[in-house]
């Protein structure tokens, strides 16, 4: 009998260390994994991998990308965390194809509104780029329609003005993309 009950409360310990192992539930379904295969970051990925298939040879890795952040069609000096975030996803993923980014939150000589972005003045955009000997730049804009976000991308080489490549997408109005679309309210100033 008492070899019944010491095997029974092993068998409780174990069970009870084990259910503390488990990994913590999430309530919003939300993991690594599902952030992974999020569809915003794959449509902004493609995006990239169009403007660099159809640039093709008039791109060179050696040589620098700016990726500024894109703005609102409907305002071009106003952009949201949405065109942030899609500016610094399409720049990650021309790092990941071997291409030499310009990191512009650096930088000091900038056209900055307060939470606008790396928005920048066309000299500007031509200063950094003959300092950092960079070749193109993307550009972007976003409108909001019904049930869609429309974006369009360009590479344009900076010293002609001249398009290399351009591509146009949309992303579902879903609850992430709203929220991002969302412009962060700034303090009133006394």
């Amino acid at each position: 009998m008492k070899r019944r009950t010491l095997l029974g409360a092993g068998a409780g310990l174990i069970l009870t260390a084990c259910a503390g192992n488990r990994q913590p539930r999430h309530y919003s379904g939300v993991s690594y994994d599902s952030v992974a295969q999020s569809e915003l970051i794959a449509s902004n990925y493609k995006a990239a991998d169009a403007l660099l298939t159809q640039a093709g040879a008039q791109l060179a890795p050696p040589y620098p990308v700016i990726v500024a952040t894109l703005v609102n069609i409907n305002a071009l000096e106003a952009s949201s965390p949405l065109g942030r975030l899609i500016s610094e996803q399409v720049g990650a993923r021309l790092t990941q194809h071997g291409y030499r980014v310009v990191e512009l939150k650096i930088r000091q000589k900038l056209y900055m509104k307060r939470n606008e972005g790396e928005l920048m003045l066309t000299r500007e955009i031509k200063d950094i780029a003959r300092q950092q000997d960079a070749q193109a730049v993307v550009i972007g804009t976003y409108t909001e329609g019904a049930d869609r976000v429309f974006i369009n991308l360009k590479l344009t080489q900076i010293e002609t003005n001249i398009i290399l490549a351009a591509v146009d997408y949309a992303l579902p109005l879903d609850m992430n993309v709203r929220t991002l679309l969302r412009r962060p309210e700034t303090p009133e100033t006394p």
